[in-house]
């Protein structure tokens, strides 16, 4: 057996045609969606993810701002920030980007998003949510999980679903979603014993450690459907998942790759609630909810 590989690249580009689609409908009716990015210190990494959330919001139209700020910055003076713009009805999402220096108190800073704008999915609210199903958005990444199995024709209910790796940005509302859609959830962590046992009764088996080939193909039930979510620099310089891509490939009926995986369905998502959040702020303006374009085909998934 050799797995299909789902390109999450393609998915992208589906889901953002359909945002093009949305704005375009919401900019008819005098609304363009908002989004502003804060970013605090000069993290390379960080500068390249703010760039291409900033070139993906004018792919599809959204007007975006960007607000640096020193490393040596004050949590107040960023909190304050944040609230101006939480104020501002021009803007519908606030990202803040992670990392944050050591002596910034993440939580705080989070909190002092408003939970409508809080496209990133961290609010506490947001998180919380998910447990009973009213989560306002999503956190990105998981929901970009959901939408390529659903792109993909991956049937959830009723299938053994194990998550590998409990962190709060991944793991663990990744579980909460497979939940809410009637899979049977296993999450599994550095502490696990024996991960083996675990992985492989998974029908669908989502990775998200952190840690390169954690994953072999021998741990893999045959026929299971594998998302990678790990990306990780090899010292070589080659990017590489949780997953050995060849072993779990042999194992596998579909898998996505790393890169061109789940990397580009995580800043779609945030496009896609941005433009939640400006069509949910027509409504509560009293001037109807924006009709949203129609999901793309799933003729237009592109599984090879």
């Amino acid at each position: 057996m050799t797995a299909k590989i789902i390109s999450g690249t393609d998915v992208a580009a589906a889901i953002r045609q359909e945002c093009r689609g949305r704005t375009e409908i919401l900019q008819a009716a005098g609304t363009t969606p908002g989004l502003a990015v804060i970013m605090v210190g000069a993290d390379p990494a960080s500068a390249v993810y703010v760039r291409k959330k900033i070139q993906a919001c004018a792919d599809v139209g959204i007007a975006s701002r960007k607000y640096l700020f020193p490393a040596s910055a004050n949590q107040d003076d960023v909190i304050d920030q944040i609230t101006a713009l939480g104020a501002d009805p021009d803007v519908h999402g606030i990202l803040v980007q992670l990392p944050l220096p050591a002596q910034f108190d993440i939580k705080a800073v989070l909190s002092a998003i408003p939970r409508e704008k809080d496209v990133d999915g961290f609010h506490l609210y947001n998180v919380g949510g998910l447990v009973i199903g009213d989560t306002v958005f999503p956190p990105c990444t998981p929901y970009g999980v959901m939408r390529i199995l659903d792109f993909a024709g991956v049937e959830i209910a009723g299938r053994n679903a194990v998550v590998v790796g409990a962190s709060n940005i991944v793991g663990k509302p990744m579980a909460l979603m497979l939940m809410q859609r009637e899979a049977t959830v296993s999450v599994c962590h550095a502490k696990t014993r024996d991960l083996a046992q675990f992985t492989i009764l998974a029908d669908i088996l989502v990775v998200a450690a952190g840690c390169p080939n954690l994953i072999v193909g021998p741990m893999v039930k045959s026929g299971a459907v594998v998302i990678d979510v790990g990306i990780n620099r090899l010292p070589d310089g080659r990017l590489v998942g949780d997953c050995d891509f060849e072993s779990v490939s042999r194992r596998a009926s579909m898998m996505t790759p790393v890169p061109g995986g789940v990397g580009p369905m995580t800043v779609t998502m945030l496009l896609v609630n941005t433009i939640s959040s400006a069509e949910q702020s027509v409504a509560i303006a009293g001037q109807g909810t924006a009709p949203r374009a129609r999901r793309p085909a799933d003729a237009g998934l592109a599984i090879s």
